[in-house]
């Protein structure tokens, strides 16, 4: 697939909430997953597929996702974005039982047919 097919794939899944189909089915064995800062029991960055899968598990595990869409992709050679809009609510953790609207960019880079990198760009205020 080119990068464009891969992020239509992308969004598509995301939008119809299969997230952890589209890690199965576009992500590549050694996929670097790297968000803004550490999370509890969570580096930053990760490597590998079964740390993206933990990763996903529990993100669905911890929160009530009241609504959730993916927009674009928009692509640039090997890379292309998906802005994401999430209304949710925490289960577990500080936050747990506040609501909250969030949104995020990830940028994704695909070689080969498959993402091999993943970046989230979002701002906690």
């Amino acid at each position: 697939m080119t990068t464009l097919e891969v992020g239509k794939k992308l969004v598509a899944l995301c939008n119809q909430n299969k997230n952890m189909e589209a890690v199965n089915t576009l992500y590549d064995a050694k996929i670097v997953t790297i968000e803004p800062h550490d999370m509890p029991g969570m580096p930053a960055r990760q490597e590998g597929i079964e740390a993206v899968r933990k990763k996903t598990e529990w993100w669905f595990a911890n929160h009530q996702i009241h609504s959730s869409t993916a927009e674009g992709p928009w692509p640039l050679g090997d890379k292309f974005i998906v802005h994401f809009k999430i209304d949710v609510t925490p289960t577990a953790g500080p936050m747990k039982g506040q609501r909250m609207k969030m949104e995020e960019a990830g940028l994704y880079t695909v070689k080969n047919g498959k993402v091999v990198q993943e970046e989230f760009f979002y701002a906690m205020e």
